[in-house]
């Protein structure tokens, strides 16, 4: 007998791994196809603890698509978005400037208390353009 190409209910649909469904969802944001990452988390919230995996991709439609995806999330689901935000800490240490201005604006978007106690230090990091972000957040002046 051939197996069918699509599983039936005696054969349960093969696993995808975590790191090949990141990837997916990578591609997704790439491809602007937000809409869908949207519903893949309102069924799954535990995505979102994969951000901080997502805002290191060097494709920038995939960092702007995070962008997107978090200020829809913040309107739909916003006790979700707390899943996020220790692996966005994490990356406020991260050697490229890029990454942490990118998990600082996402951490801005969450824009609860936790998410914002964590961003004055970054008025002291050496890149200007990402203490620039984080005054913005913060809602801080040049002089302030």
């Amino acid at each position: 007998m051939i197996d069918p190409p699509f599983p039936t209910p005696s054969q349960p649909a093969p696993e995808v791994s975590d790191e090949a469904l990141r990837q997916v969802i990578a591609d997704f944001l790439a491809l602007g196809h937000v809409d869908n990452i949207v519903a893949m988390v309102r069924q799954e919230p535990r995505y979102l603890a994969w951000t901080d995996r997502l805002i290191e991709d060097d494709r920038y439609a995939v960092r702007l698509g995070v962008a997107v995806l978090f200020e829809e999330l913040v309107a739909i689901c916003p006790d979700s978005l707390s899943l996020a935000v220790p692996g966005l800490v994490e990356q406020l240490t991260n050697p490229l400037a890029w990454v942490r201005g990118e998990a600082a604006s996402v951490l801005g978007t969450i824009a609860t208390d936790e998410a914002l106690a964590v961003l004055p230090p970054l008025l002291a990091d050496p890149s200007p353009q990402v203490v620039e972000i984080v005054r913005d957040i913060l809602g801080l002046s040049e002089n302030g």
